[in-house]
């Protein structure tokens, strides 16, 4: 569900878009696959829809495809608004009368067909068509999550490699625990040992507060001092925000997370040190230590709590490792790069520009805006400049043209009002 066009699946037939090869339009695939699911939408069609006919009719409408072809479902909020319907007055004008059965009351307007309502009131309440791309939004997230659910236990990713690992040392509370457990989890951390935890271990609050991080929860290991938790490890680092009369190596955390990945490239063991949330690690832990991690902070408020430094120090290990992702991935969600996120639209061509431009101008030119005749050179090249800066998509440029019309139309029904 990544191109949100499928110009092979959907089509324009009497002015709304349809499936390709099918009388069902584009909205009531939506509605049925909203209040039911993609099986109800499937349903509509003798014999059933495909499965890849729901989601092209879901993509298409949930990216709004319809605004580039310039063809909205009748029903739905972007063809009011591209009729020029922007109140309940427009609305009303639209009929040659509307009647209102509680009081009898009769108005008249200039467009043809009559319209009855049980109130004005109810009238007032219900004019605006339904916005049908927000419910195929919904629909979008539901295949989401069918199609690839959120796991309910998260296993280890062999693919991130052996990473460092976790030591807190006397931890007091056991939600504290869970929170470094989730925000390991978040960074490709695996293996968390704990050295004689004040709330005992194993605690069920520890596996509340990691979020669904279970596999780490479940396999760290209790130690009853510092000793034995670090006997198997090569190079130690040791977290903390107080400066201690000892010689040793001070890194800060991209230059430990740089560190620890040199040396487990050469076949060593590592860990990252935490001490307890009251006071840190004692002096007596970090004598232990090979180096000495501190953070870049306001020195007048230096202390990170135990679940921030475990995630400062995580993301600085997952950020040199570059097998992190920007977000989420999933089935149907890839991998994004920074900067501007298109979501599959094109950049628009610069002919598209052009007849926006003009388009634009003309409509100015209409309504008295680009004057004196003097400066009207300067503004629409100041107007171009400022468009051209948006790096507008097809489809922006679409819209953009749409609300143009639609402006322009409004304005000529209101000069033509007696």
């Amino acid at each position: 569900m990544t191109d949100r066009s499928h110009p092979e699946l959907i089509q324009a037939v009497n002015g709304e878009p349809r499936l390709a090869g099918s009388p069902l339009t584009i909205r009531a695939i939506i509605k049925a696959a909203y209040d039911g699911d993609p099986a109800a939408a499937a349903a509509l069609a003798d014999p059933p829809l495909p499965q890849s006919s729901v989601e092209a009719a879901v993509d298409f409408c949930a990216g709004r495809a319809c605004d580039a072809i310039g063809v909205h479902c009748k029903g739905c909020r972007l063809r009011q608004l591209g009729d020029g319907v922007l109140s309940l007055d427009d609305f009303c004008r639209q009929f040659e009368t509307v009647t209102f059965a509680d009081t009898g009351l009769t108005l008249k307007g200039g467009g043809t067909g009559t319209l009855q309502a049980a109130s004005l009131a109810a009238l007032a309440s219900s004019w605006v068509a339904e916005e049908v791309w927000f419910l195929a939004r919904r629909v979008h997230r539901r295949l989401v999550k069918q199609a690839a659910p959120r796991p309910k236990r998260m296993v280890p990713d062999a693919s991130l490699g052996e990473g460092p690992v976790v030591v807190l040392v006397t931890p007091q509370m056991a939600d504290n625990i869970g929170m470094v457990a989730r925000a390991m989890a978040n960074f490709g951390l695996d293996e968390l040992r704990l050295v004689a935890p004040r709330d005992g271990w194993p605690n069920e609050k520890a596996r509340a507060a990691a979020s669904g991080a279970n596999h780490i929860i479940d396999q760290a290991v209790n130690f009853a001092d510092l000793k034995s938790a670090v006997g198997d490890l090569n190079w130690i680092c040791a977290t903390t925000a107080r400066q201690r009369q000892m010689r040793k190596p001070v890194l800060t955390p991209e230059q430990a997370a740089a560190e620890m990945a040199s040396r487990i490239a050469g076949g060593q063991r590592v860990a990252m040190l935490f001490g307890a949330e009251r006071q840190g690690l004692e002096n007596d832990d970090i004598a232990i230590a090979d180096a000495v991690v501190m953070a870049p902070v306001d020195p007048r408020f230096a202390s990170l709590n135990l679940a921030q430094a475990a995630l400062l120090m995580g993301y600085e290990w997952l950020k040199q490792s570059q097998k992190g992702t920007l977000g989420r991935v999933t089935a149907k969600e890839t991998a994004l790069e920074p900067g501007l996120n298109r979501r599959g639209n094109p950049p628009a061509t610069k002919k598209l520009l052009l007849d926006l431009f003009e388009h634009l101008e003309r409509e100015l030119d209409a309504s008295g805006f680009l004057r004196p005749p003097e400066k009207r050179a300067v503004m629409v090249r100041n107007i171009r400049t400022m468009l051209e800066r948006m790096q507008a998509t097809e489809q922006e440029v679409h819209t953009l043209r749409g609300i143009i019309a639609s402006l322009t139309a409004a304005h000529l029904r209101r000069r033509q009002q007696p």
